[in-house]
């Protein structure tokens, strides 16, 4: 079992720090599995959160409420969805009654991938964890939120 003061080679002043800076460490750890995870189906974890919001929609949605619902709020979501567009994964779609206006929805090839992707979705990262401790682990991070 990992223990941060061995992992980063450091003690702390209190419980409260290195509960911290556990939760920090343990959340680079994860976006770096979560990156090398998606690193063959060509896009990135919040591409794949993008992804996932257009499926769940089901029906065109204005571009920022999908932002609105990302779990990683990322200032460059809208470069992200150029980027699904430019592989066909989702399209544009201008609003008629107003120029200002872009809908966005997934497209045929982005529920594909999605398929795809949720076959081998690997959730490992948890699986020290009982299912208790993982509800006990969600209730604390909401606490702290």
């Amino acid at each position: 079992m990992g223990d941060l003061s061995e992992d980063i080679k450091s003690s702390f002043p209190n419980k409260r720090v290195k509960a911290l800076l556990n939760i920090l460490y343990t959340a680079n750890w994860i976006r770096s599995h979560q990156n090398d995870f998606f690193k063959p189906y060509g896009i990135s974890p919040q591409q794949y959160n993008i992804l996932r919001i257009l499926k769940g929609a089901n029906e065109p949605v204005k571009v920022q409420w999908v932002k609105d619902r990302m779990i990683e709020r990322a200032p460059n979501a809208t470069r992200l969805m150029d980027k699904l567009c430019g592989k066909d994964l989702m399209k544009r779609i201008p609003c008629k009654d107003d120029r200002r206006v872009v809908f966005v929805e997934i497209t045929p090839n982005g529920l594909a991938l999605l398929k795809t992707i949720g076959k081998s979705m690997d959730l490992n990262v948890l699986d020290n964890l009982s299912e208790a401790e993982a509800g006990k682990l969600s209730d604390l991070l909401d606490k702290i939120r």
